[in-house]
């Protein structure tokens, strides 16, 4: 796909313009006028694409691809990069697995705090059930304050 003359895209706008032009007087007649000016606004974008460059940026982008489309379909280079990022998301996924299960994880234990993070409670003993659970002092406020109002 060589690249075109100036005389070649005067051309192609103006063969694209008068198909817009005869659908803009098709439709203007089956639909009315509404459908005829949006036509007619249809009709006008190919000049406006070529007055300002974008006809040439639009043949040349679709170049870009359908060569970019070939190379990628019939190269082996290319089905081997895909292979080796297929192998790549299957390991992502297998470690993420792996990390929630927590197996092969780093040697230090869960239940260690790290710094600046609040301290879990240390661990009851198996043995001990408590005979009524210990009220946190924001409970008993709240508590306080229900009963004042006569909700609790």
């Amino acid at each position: 796909m060589g690249s075109f003359d100036s005389i070649t895209w005067q051309a192609l706008t103006v063969i694209l313009t008068l198909a817009g032009l005869v659908g803009t007087g098709v439709l203007w007649r089956l639909r009315g006028p509404v459908a005829g000016l949006r036509m007619l606004a249809v009709a006008l974008l190919p000049a406006a694409a070529y007055l300002t460059g974008t006809l040439r940026l639009v043949w040349e982008i679709g170049d870009a691809v359908v060569s970019w489309a070939v190379r990628f379909t019939f190269s082996p280079t290319v089905w081997l990069g895909i292979g080796l990022a297929a192998v790549a998301v299957v390991l992502f996924s297998v470690a993420g697995a792996l990390r929630r299960r927590g197996v092969g994880g780093s040697a230090r234990p869960r239940d260690k705090a790290l710094p600046g993070s609040p301290s879990r409670a240390p661990a009851k003993p198996a043995g001990t059930t408590p005979a009524q659970p210990a009220e946190d002092d924001d409970m008993a406020d709240i508590e306080a304050i229900l009963k004042r109002h006569g909700i609790s």
